[in-house]
């Protein structure tokens, strides 16, 4: 979900790994030469959720931490992609810290429906993450640094 530490935790696992980093919202904005938000403002959310999958797809590396979008979990072929290069790890924050945490709901260029809510979309979103994780962490009352730490410590790092 947007606000649960992707970007933030994953760079900062990629520097104590010393591997690394992949952000697949940057991926898509650099492909495009548009933001997220002018592509969903544009052409709508669904066509953000096919370009996300086509780069998800394209990504063909190892030893590398990859924050993707949100919506990654839409599509079945890019989740089984990313299981062939790695583990992947839900971030889970309950709906109160993410409300706190988000301030820009309306110009993050969010792969969802226009007028759902961040309640709706968490609701849409959480069995799918929970679904496609091999490990959840749940960030809601942690620090990108707790977090992080949780993770290298679960593997064994």
């Amino acid at each position: 979900m947007p606000g649960s530490g992707k970007s933030t935790v994953g760079r900062m696992l990629a520097q104590r790994l010393r591997c690394g980093f992949i952000d697949t919202d940057q991926l898509i904005e650099s492909s495009r030469h548009r933001s997220l938000q002018d592509i969903v403002d544009s052409d709508g959310y669904e066509t953000l959720r096919k370009i996300e999958e086509e780069i998800l797809l394209d990504i063909d590396t190892r030893d590398h931490v990859i924050a993707t979008g949100g919506s990654a979990v839409y599509s079945e072929k890019a989740m089984a992609h990313l299981r062939t290069i790695g583990r992947i790890i839900f971030l889970y924050a309950n709906l109160a810290s993410l409300e706190q945490r988000i301030h820009n709901l309306g110009q993050r260029g969010l792969a969802r429906r226009p007028g759902q809510t961040l309640a709706e979309l968490f609701a849409e979103r959480e069995a799918l993450y929970r679904n496609s994780a091999d490990l959840t962490i749940d960030s809601s009352s942690l620090t990108p640094e707790q977090v992080c730490a949780r993770i290298l410590g679960i593997f064994g790092c």
